[in-house]
């Protein structure tokens, strides 16, 4: 029986279209021999598929200076592809599989990712579904925490370094370091879940190890009551809104309108359930001027956009793309809050209802 290709990774990036300058959402999926991509993630049939063998991959692409965090695939017959990525660690996470899957193909070999176990001389002693449980018991596991870090809470959580303390201190590895590798392999197996963007970037590849010992790195059972939560510095009172779901995040955003063009200040408020981001006067009211249904939508960064009519605009500007191709254009106060926005829609547009 013929194996099937390895999904190496997916999700939703924007793509250029071949014949026109558009740009729609798809769902993208790298697996060993090729990229393909689908209008929607629960399709079961590619829009299309483009062969690695003999490809090449440019990253940073400048050919759309409006937009950013491109990468150019281009194939044996010298065609283009373009994509776009939210933000520049998605962006570079896909380009680096997308390197090491041509570099394999090219010479002929299969590609794979490193066994855990093996990459790291896990004993086959250990049981790790045995060390799960212990470290989820009531009495002797790890305590789940509420957390705070960069104006959110993460409930029944807790950091890297309490996991490495508990496995020293239950003599399940003799020091740090043996902690250090367990844990990374606690987590590729999935029995640990990384919360929050330092240990998310850190399991993604973009540090020395999988897993961090660090007291600001959150992780979570993946079976437990984890949730994380918004709260507002802002001085101006957090409305009560009946809705269901958690706050991710709120604030204020340049908006800009669909009929008109003209860009008004709304205040934004980011529910995970269901996944919606509704905007409202800041001025006043409880009830929204209107929402945006996130399930399944793209978000990514914009440097500048057609039809601006106010021309004070900062290029600090990101756009959301729903399921059904509505635009919507924001811009933040600073590209540290853009880049706060953009991870926070992703995080519910993949997670909420």
């Amino acid at each position: 029986m013929e194996r099937e290709p390895m999904r190496i990774r997916e999700g939703y990036l924007v793509k250029k279209g071949s014949m026109f300058n558009t740009w729609k959402p798809m769902w993208v999926v790298l697996l060993e021999d090729g990229v393909e991509f689908y209008k929607r993630k629960a399709d079961n049939s590619p829009k299309g598929m483009i062969p690695l063998k003999g490809s090449s991959i440019h990253s940073p692409c400048q050919d759309f200076g409006k937009r950013m965090f491109v990468f150019k695939l281009t194939v044996a017959k010298q065609q283009d592809h373009f994509f776009q990525a939210a933000y520049l660690e998605e962006r570079d996470a896909w380009v680096r599989d997308i390197k090491k899957a041509i570099h394999h193909i090219d010479g002929g070999q299969r590609f794979s990712r490193k066994s855990t176990r093996k990459s790291i001389r896990l004993p086959e002693s250990i049981n790790l579904s045995a060390l799960y449980l212990s470290m989820k018991d009531p009495e002797k596991g790890i305590k789940e925490l509420k957390l705070e870090k960069d104006k959110r809470v993460f409930n029944h959580c807790f950091t890297g370094t309490c996991v490495i303390d508990w496995l020293v201190s239950s003599s399940s590895v003799r020091n740090r370091r043996e902690g250090l590798l367990l844990a990374s392999s606690l987590l590729s197996e999935g029995y640990l879940q990384p919360a929050g963007d330092t240990s998310k970037a850190a399991a993604e590849g973009l540090s020395d190890t999988p897993f961090l010992d660090l007291s600001d790195a959150y992780y979570y059972f993946p079976d437990s009551g984890f949730f994380c939560e918004g709260y507002s510095s802002d001085d101006d009172v957090v409305l009560k809104e009946e809705f269901r779901g958690t706050i991710v995040k709120q604030g204020c955003l340049l908006k800009q309108g669909h009929r008109r063009k003209n860009w008004k200040v709304r205040k934004f408020v980011l529910r995970d359930d269901p996944a919606y981001l509704h905007y409202y006067d800041p001025a006043g009211g409880e009830e929204p001027l209107g929402a945006i249904h996130l399930r399944g939508c793209v978000v990514t960064a914009v440097e500048d956009m057609p039809d601006t009519k106010k021309h004070d605009v900062d290029n600090i500007l990101f756009e959301i793309i729903t399921a059904n191709e509505i635009h919507y254009y924001l811009q933040a106060a600073s590209s540290t809050e853009r880049t706060e926005w953009i991870k926070a829609i992703q995080s519910v547009a993949r997670t909420g209802k």
